[in-house]
Protein backbone atom coordinates (compact mmCIF):
# COMPACT_ATOMS: atom_id res chain seq x y z
CA UNK A 1 0.00 0.00 0.00
CA UNK A 2 1.47 3.40 -0.94
CA UNK A 3 2.40 5.87 1.79
CA UNK A 4 0.18 8.91 2.43
CA UNK A 5 1.95 12.01 3.71
CA UNK A 6 1.50 15.82 3.67
CA UNK A 7 2.65 17.46 0.46
CA UNK A 8 5.91 19.44 0.52
CA UNK A 9 7.13 22.12 -1.91
CA UNK A 10 9.59 19.73 -3.56
CA UNK A 11 6.57 17.70 -4.75
CA UNK A 12 5.32 20.49 -7.02
CA UNK A 13 6.76 19.31 -10.34
CA UNK A 14 5.57 15.72 -9.86
CA UNK A 15 2.15 16.95 -8.71
CA UNK A 16 1.74 19.04 -11.87
CA UNK A 17 2.79 16.09 -14.05
CA UNK A 18 0.21 13.85 -12.35
CA UNK A 19 -2.51 16.49 -12.61
CA UNK A 20 -1.89 16.91 -16.35
CA UNK A 21 -2.19 13.15 -16.76
CA UNK A 22 -5.57 12.94 -15.03
CA UNK A 23 -6.96 16.42 -15.80
CA UNK A 24 -5.34 17.53 -19.08
CA UNK A 25 -7.75 20.46 -19.29
CA UNK A 26 -6.62 22.06 -16.01
CA UNK A 27 -3.84 24.65 -16.08
CA UNK A 28 -1.63 25.36 -13.09
CA UNK A 29 2.13 25.67 -13.25
CA UNK A 30 4.89 24.38 -11.02
CA UNK A 31 5.65 27.81 -9.52
CA UNK A 32 2.04 28.42 -8.44
CA UNK A 33 1.74 24.87 -7.09
CA UNK A 34 4.99 25.20 -5.14
CA UNK A 35 3.81 28.48 -3.62
CA UNK A 36 0.48 27.03 -2.50
CA UNK A 37 2.18 24.11 -0.77
CA UNK A 38 4.94 26.24 0.80
CA UNK A 39 2.71 29.17 1.86
CA UNK A 40 -0.96 28.13 1.86
CA UNK A 41 -3.66 30.75 1.30
CA UNK A 42 -4.62 32.73 4.42
CA UNK A 43 -7.83 31.93 6.22
CA UNK A 44 -8.42 28.61 4.45
CA UNK A 45 -6.81 26.04 6.78
CA UNK A 46 -5.47 24.54 3.56
CA UNK A 47 -3.67 21.19 3.52
CA UNK A 48 -2.64 18.73 0.82
CA UNK A 49 -1.60 15.09 0.85
CA UNK A 50 0.21 12.89 -1.64
CA UNK A 51 0.32 9.14 -2.13
CA UNK A 52 3.77 7.65 -2.75
CA UNK A 53 4.57 4.36 -4.39
CA UNK A 54 8.33 3.68 -4.20
CA UNK A 55 8.99 7.41 -3.88
CA UNK A 56 6.84 8.22 -6.91
CA UNK A 57 3.81 10.47 -6.43
CA UNK A 58 0.74 8.58 -7.65
CA UNK A 59 -2.06 10.46 -5.87
CA UNK A 60 -3.02 13.90 -4.56
CA UNK A 61 -5.77 15.64 -2.64
CA UNK A 62 -6.22 19.11 -1.14
CA UNK A 63 -8.67 20.09 1.58
CA UNK A 64 -9.57 23.55 2.82
CA UNK A 65 -12.08 25.90 4.35
CA UNK A 66 -14.01 27.99 1.81
CA UNK A 67 -13.68 31.68 2.75
CA UNK A 68 -16.02 32.64 -0.12
CA UNK A 69 -18.89 30.61 1.38
CA UNK A 70 -21.61 32.19 3.47
CA UNK A 71 -21.49 29.29 5.95
CA UNK A 72 -18.40 29.37 8.23
CA UNK A 73 -18.20 25.56 8.37
CA UNK A 74 -18.07 25.16 4.57
CA UNK A 75 -15.05 23.69 2.86
CA UNK A 76 -13.91 21.61 -0.07
CA UNK A 77 -12.01 18.52 -1.07
CA UNK A 78 -10.19 19.49 -4.24
CA UNK A 79 -8.78 17.38 -7.06
CA UNK A 80 -8.64 14.02 -5.33
CA UNK A 81 -7.00 11.90 -8.03
CA UNK A 82 -4.89 8.80 -8.48
CA UNK A 83 -2.70 7.83 -11.42
CA UNK A 84 -4.67 5.48 -13.73
CA UNK A 85 -2.12 2.69 -13.26
CA UNK A 86 -2.57 2.74 -9.47
CA UNK A 87 -6.34 2.80 -9.05
CA UNK A 88 -8.53 0.29 -7.18
CA UNK A 89 -5.84 -0.28 -4.57
CA UNK A 90 -7.39 1.82 -1.79
CA UNK A 91 -5.28 4.91 -2.52
CA UNK A 92 -8.25 7.15 -3.20
CA UNK A 93 -9.91 6.09 0.04
CA UNK A 94 -6.71 6.69 2.01
CA UNK A 95 -6.38 10.19 0.51
CA UNK A 96 -10.04 10.89 1.22
CA UNK A 97 -9.59 9.88 4.86
CA UNK A 98 -6.58 12.16 5.19
CA UNK A 99 -8.56 15.06 3.70
CA UNK A 100 -11.67 14.57 5.85
CA UNK A 101 -9.55 14.06 8.95
CA UNK A 102 -7.99 17.45 8.34
CA UNK A 103 -11.34 19.13 7.66
CA UNK A 104 -12.86 17.75 10.84
CA UNK A 105 -9.86 19.00 12.83
CA UNK A 106 -10.49 22.59 11.69
CA UNK A 107 -14.27 22.48 12.15
CA UNK A 108 -15.38 22.08 8.53
CA UNK A 109 -18.53 20.00 8.11
CA UNK A 110 -20.22 21.14 4.88
CA UNK A 111 -17.98 19.80 2.12
CA UNK A 112 -18.14 20.22 -1.64
CA UNK A 113 -16.12 18.52 -4.35
CA UNK A 114 -15.99 18.18 -8.12
CA UNK A 115 -16.16 14.59 -9.34
CA UNK A 116 -15.27 13.16 -12.72
CA UNK A 117 -18.09 11.01 -14.12
CA UNK A 118 -16.05 7.84 -13.59
CA UNK A 119 -15.50 8.81 -9.95
CA UNK A 120 -19.11 9.60 -9.06
CA UNK A 121 -19.72 6.14 -7.61
CA UNK A 122 -16.72 6.67 -5.30
CA UNK A 123 -18.15 10.03 -4.20
CA UNK A 124 -21.58 8.53 -3.53
CA UNK A 125 -20.04 5.74 -1.43
CA UNK A 126 -18.58 8.42 0.80
CA UNK A 127 -21.87 10.25 1.26
CA UNK A 128 -21.70 12.88 -1.48
CA UNK A 129 -24.76 13.80 -3.52
CA UNK A 130 -24.58 15.49 -6.93
CA UNK A 131 -26.02 19.01 -7.09
CA UNK A 132 -24.75 20.54 -10.35
CA UNK A 133 -22.85 19.90 -13.56
CA UNK A 134 -19.72 21.73 -14.69
CA UNK A 135 -18.76 21.83 -18.37
CA UNK A 136 -15.06 21.95 -19.30
CA UNK A 137 -14.26 23.33 -22.74
CA UNK A 138 -11.26 24.13 -24.94
CA UNK A 139 -10.48 26.64 -27.66
CA UNK A 140 -7.76 26.24 -30.30
CA UNK A 141 -6.07 29.64 -30.46
CA UNK A 142 -4.24 29.14 -33.73
CA UNK A 143 -7.04 30.87 -35.66
CA UNK A 144 -7.11 33.73 -33.18
CA UNK A 145 -3.51 34.74 -33.82
CA UNK A 146 -4.00 35.80 -37.44
CA UNK A 147 -6.99 38.07 -36.77
CA UNK A 148 -6.00 39.39 -33.35
CA UNK A 149 -4.55 42.78 -34.27
CA UNK A 150 -7.31 43.78 -36.69
CA UNK A 151 -10.37 42.58 -34.75
CA UNK A 152 -9.17 43.81 -31.35
CA UNK A 153 -8.59 47.26 -32.81
CA UNK A 154 -12.07 47.31 -34.35
CA UNK A 155 -13.80 46.24 -31.13
CA UNK A 156 -11.74 48.59 -28.97
CA UNK A 157 -12.77 51.47 -31.22
CA UNK A 158 -16.46 50.56 -30.85
CA UNK A 159 -16.16 50.26 -27.08
CA UNK A 160 -14.44 53.63 -26.83
CA UNK A 161 -17.30 55.25 -28.75
CA UNK A 162 -19.61 53.95 -25.99
CA UNK A 163 -17.35 55.42 -23.29
CA UNK A 164 -15.78 52.07 -22.39
CA UNK A 165 -12.06 51.35 -22.61
CA UNK A 166 -10.48 47.90 -22.79
CA UNK A 167 -7.23 47.73 -20.86
CA UNK A 168 -4.87 44.93 -19.77
CA UNK A 169 -4.80 43.95 -16.12
CA UNK A 170 -1.27 45.37 -15.88
CA UNK A 171 -2.78 48.87 -16.06
CA UNK A 172 -5.37 48.58 -13.30
CA UNK A 173 -5.18 49.14 -9.55
CA UNK A 174 -5.76 46.03 -7.47
CA UNK A 175 -8.42 47.69 -5.32
CA UNK A 176 -10.47 48.56 -8.41
CA UNK A 177 -10.44 44.92 -9.47
CA UNK A 178 -11.22 43.70 -5.96
CA UNK A 179 -14.28 45.96 -5.76
CA UNK A 180 -15.54 44.71 -9.13
CA UNK A 181 -14.96 41.10 -8.09
CA UNK A 182 -16.98 41.65 -4.94
CA UNK A 183 -19.84 43.19 -6.92
CA UNK A 184 -19.86 40.62 -9.71
CA UNK A 185 -19.02 37.29 -8.12
CA UNK A 186 -21.56 36.82 -5.34
CA UNK A 187 -24.20 35.35 -7.67
CA UNK A 188 -21.79 32.98 -9.41
CA UNK A 189 -23.24 29.42 -9.48
CA UNK A 190 -21.62 27.06 -6.98
CA UNK A 191 -22.05 24.28 -4.45
CA UNK A 192 -22.40 26.57 -1.43
CA UNK A 193 -24.09 29.96 -0.87
CA UNK A 194 -21.37 32.54 -1.53
CA UNK A 195 -20.11 35.76 0.02
CA UNK A 196 -17.41 38.23 -1.09
CA UNK A 197 -13.91 36.90 -0.52
CA UNK A 198 -11.89 38.51 2.28
CA UNK A 199 -9.26 40.80 0.78
CA UNK A 200 -6.32 38.70 2.03
CA UNK A 201 -7.78 35.58 0.39
CA UNK A 202 -8.57 37.41 -2.83
CA UNK A 203 -5.10 38.93 -3.09
CA UNK A 204 -3.44 35.56 -2.54
CA UNK A 205 -5.63 33.65 -4.98
CA UNK A 206 -6.00 36.30 -7.69
CA UNK A 207 -3.66 39.27 -7.60
CA UNK A 208 -0.51 37.45 -6.45
CA UNK A 209 -1.10 34.27 -8.47
CA UNK A 210 2.16 33.38 -10.23
CA UNK A 211 0.23 32.07 -13.26
CA UNK A 212 -1.80 35.26 -13.77
CA UNK A 213 -1.22 36.68 -17.27
CA UNK A 214 -1.38 40.42 -16.61
CA UNK A 215 -0.75 41.44 -20.22
CA UNK A 216 -3.56 39.33 -21.69
CA UNK A 217 -6.16 39.51 -18.90
CA UNK A 218 -8.53 42.29 -19.93
CA UNK A 219 -10.88 44.73 -18.20
CA UNK A 220 -13.61 47.06 -19.41
CA UNK A 221 -13.49 50.39 -17.55
CA UNK A 222 -15.50 53.58 -17.81
CA UNK A 223 -14.18 57.13 -18.05
CA UNK A 224 -13.63 57.29 -14.29
CA UNK A 225 -11.61 54.09 -14.24
CA UNK A 226 -14.35 51.96 -12.65
CA UNK A 227 -14.07 48.31 -13.63
CA UNK A 228 -17.30 47.25 -15.34
CA UNK A 229 -16.23 43.76 -16.42
CA UNK A 230 -13.09 41.64 -16.32
CA UNK A 231 -11.66 38.39 -17.59
CA UNK A 232 -8.61 36.83 -15.94
CA UNK A 233 -6.31 34.36 -17.68
CA UNK A 234 -3.84 32.02 -16.03
CA UNK A 235 -0.99 30.81 -18.20
CA UNK A 236 1.46 27.93 -18.06
CA UNK A 237 3.67 27.85 -21.15
CA UNK A 238 1.37 27.91 -24.17
CA UNK A 239 -1.72 26.77 -22.24
CA UNK A 240 -4.34 29.13 -20.77
CA UNK A 241 -7.04 28.82 -18.15
CA UNK A 242 -9.92 31.31 -18.01
CA UNK A 243 -9.96 31.81 -14.27
CA UNK A 244 -12.99 34.08 -14.21
CA UNK A 245 -15.04 36.31 -16.49
CA UNK A 246 -17.56 38.56 -14.77
CA UNK A 247 -19.58 41.72 -15.28
CA UNK A 248 -20.83 44.04 -12.56
CA UNK A 249 -24.61 43.38 -12.45
CA UNK A 250 -25.77 46.84 -13.53
CA UNK A 251 -23.68 46.59 -16.72
CA UNK A 252 -24.82 43.18 -17.86
CA UNK A 253 -26.58 42.79 -21.18
CA UNK A 254 -24.14 45.13 -22.97
CA UNK A 255 -22.00 42.37 -24.46
CA UNK A 256 -18.98 43.23 -22.33
CA UNK A 257 -18.20 39.67 -21.28
CA UNK A 258 -17.79 38.46 -24.85
CA UNK A 259 -15.89 41.59 -25.85
CA UNK A 260 -13.27 41.41 -23.12
CA UNK A 261 -12.86 37.64 -23.32
CA UNK A 262 -12.25 37.68 -27.08
CA UNK A 263 -9.81 40.56 -26.68
CA UNK A 264 -7.93 38.74 -23.92
CA UNK A 265 -7.73 35.51 -25.92
CA UNK A 266 -6.46 37.36 -28.97
CA UNK A 267 -3.79 39.11 -26.90
CA UNK A 268 -2.69 35.78 -25.48
CA UNK A 269 -2.66 34.15 -28.91
CA UNK A 270 -0.48 36.96 -30.24
CA UNK A 271 1.92 36.24 -27.37
CA UNK A 272 2.21 32.56 -28.29
CA UNK A 273 -0.61 30.81 -26.41
CA UNK A 274 -2.01 27.89 -28.40
CA UNK A 275 -4.97 26.55 -26.40
CA UNK A 276 -7.39 27.94 -23.82
CA UNK A 277 -9.47 25.99 -21.33
CA UNK A 278 -12.42 27.05 -19.23
CA UNK A 279 -15.15 25.66 -16.96
CA UNK A 280 -18.73 26.80 -16.50
CA UNK A 281 -21.69 25.69 -14.48
CA UNK A 282 -24.29 24.21 -16.82
CA UNK A 283 -26.81 26.60 -15.24
CA UNK A 284 -24.76 29.63 -16.35
CA UNK A 285 -26.36 29.85 -19.78
CA UNK A 286 -25.19 33.40 -20.59
CA UNK A 287 -21.50 32.51 -20.14
CA UNK A 288 -21.89 29.21 -21.96
CA UNK A 289 -23.39 31.12 -24.89
CA UNK A 290 -20.43 33.55 -24.87
CA UNK A 291 -17.97 30.68 -24.98
CA UNK A 292 -19.86 28.90 -27.75
CA UNK A 293 -19.77 32.07 -29.87
CA UNK A 294 -16.03 32.30 -29.24
CA UNK A 295 -15.60 28.78 -30.58
CA UNK A 296 -15.01 26.73 -27.43
CA UNK A 297 -15.78 23.02 -27.78
CA UNK A 298 -16.97 20.89 -24.88
CA UNK A 299 -14.46 18.35 -23.54
CA UNK A 300 -16.19 16.79 -20.56
CA UNK A 301 -18.76 17.44 -17.86
CA UNK A 302 -17.87 16.91 -14.21
CA UNK A 303 -20.28 16.82 -11.30
CA UNK A 304 -20.38 19.13 -8.30
CA UNK A 305 -21.24 17.20 -5.13
CA UNK A 306 -21.85 18.03 -1.47
CA UNK A 307 -21.98 16.20 1.85
CA UNK A 308 -22.02 16.90 5.56
CA UNK A 309 -19.30 15.16 7.50
CA UNK A 310 -20.30 13.15 10.51
CA UNK A 311 -18.51 13.93 13.77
Amino acid sequence: MPTIRPAVPADAAAVVTLREKVFPYLVRGVTATNRTIASPPPGEDWAAFVALDRDRIVGWVAASRNPRAANPDAGAISLLHVHPDHRRRGIGTALYQAATGHLRSVGVRRVSTISRPDSLEFARRHGFEPVREVRYSALDLSAERSSAERSSAERSSGAEQAGVRLIPLAEVDEQALYRADGEAATDEPGDQPSAPAPYETWRYEIWDNADLDRRSSTLAVDGDGRVLAFTLLLRDGTRLWSDMTATVPEFRGMGLAGLIKRTALERAASAGATVAYTANDEANRPMLAVNERLGYRALTTNIGCVTILAD
